[in-house]
């Protein structure tokens, strides 16, 4: 109806005589009527047509609002849908996120005060609990041994030193040349030994280095997911035995249903971890007992050939472990091939 009322109204032609006034023009009760419609109810703006006439001619042209639309609108309305969606699903996961740390939060405070039960795997906590006691300890030994690498190789600078002064020494003074030089002989080996040794202690204190901060490491870093499984799967496993205690009716089964997906996908978590960690904990200690007994042999061999004076044991053992001593003024000549 507002269509043709808009129509009819836009396309009334007031005829003007010869002297510029209007005729008059028939009074029309149906269209009075429509326009009092129009004006009491107000036309419909998604119907609204737009209607041209041409220069003494009632030609109309009607085009619908609705299918006028701009690229402009279709890309903002994609663009607010998507931000809309990024928004739903940023709130979703702050929802779950939320839940889920109350539970865990409720499940570690249950097993601290002695309320709540928790899965235990004796074997498994037995071996972990000797990792975390050998790791301690393998740490005491690397703090030693960086210790004893640093004291030695202040002794090996001081013998340096010393035997540049007895040299300059044998050089000033004729009538004790011969003791002066025996002895600036003498420091200058014990560097030369010093300085291999210090490359075998560098090469026990790296590889333990290694085995403690990056193998074990990485051991306990998978004991802490499994561990952190372990507490959401006792947690969801509580909460499904709470509500399997609680009446059934229709709500509370959709809610047992939906528990039991969510302990079902927190046991599967938690069991692939564990194994994990039994796997990682095997390779760790036969990888622990190889990388060992290498570098305590080595240990052993260099310590026991320097303080026995073998220069020739000394050096063999570090080309039986393919040691190079690489010195940090190995581009220059040292100060034994300068003499």
């Amino acid at each position: 109806m507002a269509d043709s009322i808009m129509s009819r109204a836009a396309t009334m032609e007031i005829p003007i005589n010869s002297n510029g006034d209007s005729r008059t023009i028939p009074e029309d009760d149906g269209l009075e009527q429509d326009l009092q419609q129009v004006m009491v109810s107000g036309p419909n703006l998604n119907e609204t047509s737009i209607v041209s006439g041409g220069y003494g001619g009632t030609a109309e042209g009607i085009i619908p609002t609705s299918s006028i639309k701009g690229p402009n609108m279709h890309q903002a309305g994609t663009a607010e849908e998507a931000t809309r969606g990024v928004a739903v699903e940023k709130l979703d996961f702050m929802r779950k996120w939320g839940l889920n740390t109350y539970k865990c939060t409720k499940q570690m405070i249950s097993e601290r005060f002695g309320r709540g039960s928790r899965t235990v795997d004796l074997e498994l906590e037995a071996q972990i609990e000797v990792l975390r006691d050998t790791k301690r300890k393998y740490e005491n030994v690397l703090r030693l041994a960086r210790a004893l690498t640093n004291h030695f190789y202040s002794m090996v600078q001081t013998q340096h030193a010393l035997g540049d002064t007895f040299a300059d020494l044998s050089q000033k003074s004729p009538e004790l040349r011969d003791e002066f030089g025996y002895n600036a002989e003498t420091q200058k080996l014990l560097c030369k030994n010093g300085e291999t040794l210090l490359g075998a202690i560098n090469f026990f204190v790296s590889s333990i280095n290694t085995l403690v901060n990056k193998t074990m490491e990485d051991t306990l870093l998978t004991i802490k997911k499994y561990e952190d499984a372990r507490l959401e799967y006792d947690a969801y496993r509580a909460d499904l035995e709470e509500l399997n205690l609680g009446p059934r009716d229709a709500v509370t089964m959709a809610r047992i249903e939906a528990a039991q997906q969510q302990y079902q996908v927190q046991k599967d978590k938690y069991e692939r971890l564990r194994n994990d960690v039994t796997i990682k904990l095997k390779f760790l200690e036969e990888n622990k007992v190889k990388v060992m007994h290498k570098q305590l042999l080595l240990f052993h061999n260099a310590i026991s050939a320097y303080f026995a004076g073998n220069q020739q044991q000394l050096e063999q053992t570090l080309k039986q472990f393919n040691i190079k001593l690489k010195p940090p003024g190995a581009d220059k000549p040292s100060w034994l091939e300068e003499q």
